[in-house]
């Protein structure tokens, strides 16, 4: 196996292990909202934390990382989101939570500009959708590892002790990832045509048409996934009446769906690629097919079975993962490697921040009427963003490379 896919799938990992440090929380609200008397407002603030800091670090991260350099940004980020996740083992109130929740955010928003620059270095066109559907799918392997072991952790040995294992797993990426990657920078070919060889910044990068595409696409569906990310557990919990280890055995499995639907819509991509077919034209296509599964949040809300609920969330979530890796993957193909993480953390920021407000209106809209509208937002929002796609980025005109 060549060294760029050593670098993908520890890429995974780092993803993976990125998702059980934020999932800890989630999986733990049921039980840390019962012993701090915490309503869903106050929960809805202290995921909002983690989701401002998140965002901000998503630009000023890209930009960071396209300074100095994928290897060195990404050991630093591990490094600092592995002790907050540490350190929020001795929190004890509302603010303590969401104050290390807004730490943690700062770290852990270095990911997705990283990895998707590290593919854009080393994987030509018809193989960067399945490398971002590798690396991506460790969010819903994270998530799922987490929904199995943290109650475990927690219910054997009590719930502190789950954010000091989450924290641990980041030293033990780190050597590996230090042992894998390369010291120096890969030469990317870089287009003449798009004239950003140079340049530091992403401002130029607001004038294309093609940014915001990915910009409105990414904030109309990136709430979704925290939607279910981080109330799945306390929407089940409150509605149907699901226990600690309940949600340990059944709440893994919309996460898998997910991990199914990165790798359906990047091997559907890079295979239509193959056989002939314009490379936006055919991430443009997945969008569309991946947008029709995740109404399928409607009905689960209104389901009378909590299992059929669950069944019907995961098909929302797979249609999710498909089109969130189609919205990964195009920074890639429409810029130079040297501005890959600036583009992907200014469409992270915009992401970042409707994420946040979409969490706190959750919280105010479950402590004033139901579950109900946040489904349907979560349900429908992708369309709109596959619009944005279809329209705004037109034909093969964009600047895509091999």
């Amino acid at each position: 196996m060549s060294r760029r896919w050593w670098i993908v799938w520890t890429l995974f990992f780092s993803t993976a292990i990125n998702y059980i440090n934020r999932q800890t929380l989630s999986v733990l609200a049921p039980v840390i909202s019962k012993e701090f008397h915490l309503n869903h407002e106050q929960l809805s603030n202290i995921f909002g934390a983690f989701q401002f800091a998140y965002a901000g670090t998503w630009l000023i991260g890209g930009i960071f990382l396209d300074i100095v350099g994928t290897r060195i940004g990404l050991s630093i980020a591990v490094i600092w989101w592995s002790l907050v996740s540490i350190v929020t083992t001795f929190a004890n109130s509302a603010f303590s939570f969401g104050a290390l929740r807004f730490l943690l955010g700062i770290g852990e928003g270095f990911n997705w500009p990283g990895a998707s620059k590290a593919v854009a270095e080393y994987f030509p066109a018809q193989e960067r959708s399945v490398a971002v559907a590798i690396f991506d799918s460790g969010s819903s392997v994270g998530g799922a590892v987490a929904a199995i072991a943290i109650p475990w952790i927690a219910l054997k040995i009590g719930w502190r002790f789950a954010f000091t294992f989450s924290g641990v797993l980041g030293f033990v990426w780190l050597a590996l990832w230090l042992a894998i990657y390369p010291r120096s920078r890969p030469q990317a070919a870089k287009p003449a045509s798009l004239n950003l060889r140079n340049t530091r910044t992403w401002l130029p990068l607001l004038k294309r048409r093609e940014t915001w595409a990915i910009v409105i696409g990414r904030s109309l569906t990136d709430p979704i996934w925290w939607f279910y990310v981080f109330w799945l557990p306390q929407y089940f919990s409150d509605t149907r009446g699901f226990s600690l280890k309940q949600i340990a055995i059944f709440t893994w499995i919309p996460f898998v769906a997910a991990d199914l639907g990165n790798f359906a819509g990047g091997l559907t991509s890079g295979a239509l690629v193959k056989r002939g077919m314009p490379v936006l034209r055919a991430r443009k296509w997945v969008c569309i097919v991946s947008s029709l599964p995740i109404l399928a949040g409607i009905p689960a809300v209104l389901a009378v079975s909590p299992y059929s609920s669950l069944a019907l969330i995961c098909l929302a979530l797979f249609g999710y993962a498909s089109w969130s890796t189609m919205g990964l993957t195009l920074p890639s193909d429409l810029f130079p490697p040297e501005v890959v993480a600036s583009v992907t953390g200014l469409t992270g920021l915009a992401a970042g921040l409707s994420g946040t407000l979409f969490t706190l209106l959750v919280g105010t809209l479950v402590d004033h009427f139901s579950y109900f509208p946040a489904f349907v937002v979560a349900a429908t929002a992708p369309i709109l963003a596959t619009l944005s796609i279809v329209f705004l980025i037109r034909g093969e005109r964009s600047n895509v490379y091999a």
